[in-house]
């Protein structure tokens, strides 16, 4: 398998976060890899993987990081590829994060998704994927359909537990 995209993470204290994606993407059948790359421990292998990301297949990048939070940015600006910025709570509640990856200059722009929102950067990234593949489209249709299922049920549910003041 060739991998369609590709987790990046600043550490893999980041993993039990990142594992999230994973597992949309496995659900998806999106094959993807995993890397732990490091802005400011390992400029070097960042910028071997972002200018050579393409080259191999990626269609997508999520990155996650906390803190300072530079990881994805630093790919956006050596890619043409879509980045996704996953902001991690490390510190400060993750604002920190969410802000260093939200705020890029002009010209090198990352989708953000919320702080530990690993799950919704997957399915965005599966979103960017479906528009020119018609399997994933009818795959998130049919994921989107059971949300909305979910919440229906959960309703049907609601409506049995009976308080005393309860109208309905």
């Amino acid at each position: 398998m060739t991998p369609r995209v590709s987790i990046i993470m600043g550490s893999t204290s980041d993993l039990p976060i990142m594992e999230k994606a994973a597992k949309i993407f496995d659900e998806f059948g999106i094959p993807f890899e995993m890397h732990a790359l490091s802005a400011h421990r390992t400029p070097v292998e960042v910028e071997h993987f972002a200018k050579n990301a393409q080259s191999r297949g990626i269609e997508v990048i999520v990155a996650a990081a906390g803190m300072a939070a530079h990881l994805p940015g630093v790919i956006a600006s050596m890619t043409t590829l879509p980045v996704i910025g996953v902001p991690i709570n490390s510190t400060l509640n993750g604002v920190d994060a969410l802000l260093a990856i939200v705020q890029m200059p002009p010209g090198i722009p990352v989708a953000t998704v919320g702080i530990n929102a690993s799950m919704n950067a997957a399915i965005l990234a599966t979103q960017f994927l479906a528009v020119k593949d018609t399997s994933l489209q009818v795959k998130l249709a049919d994921y989107k359909d059971s949300l909305k299922k979910k919440i229906v049920q959960v309703n049907d549910e609601l409506a049995t537990i009976k308080f005393k003041h309860k109208t309905n």
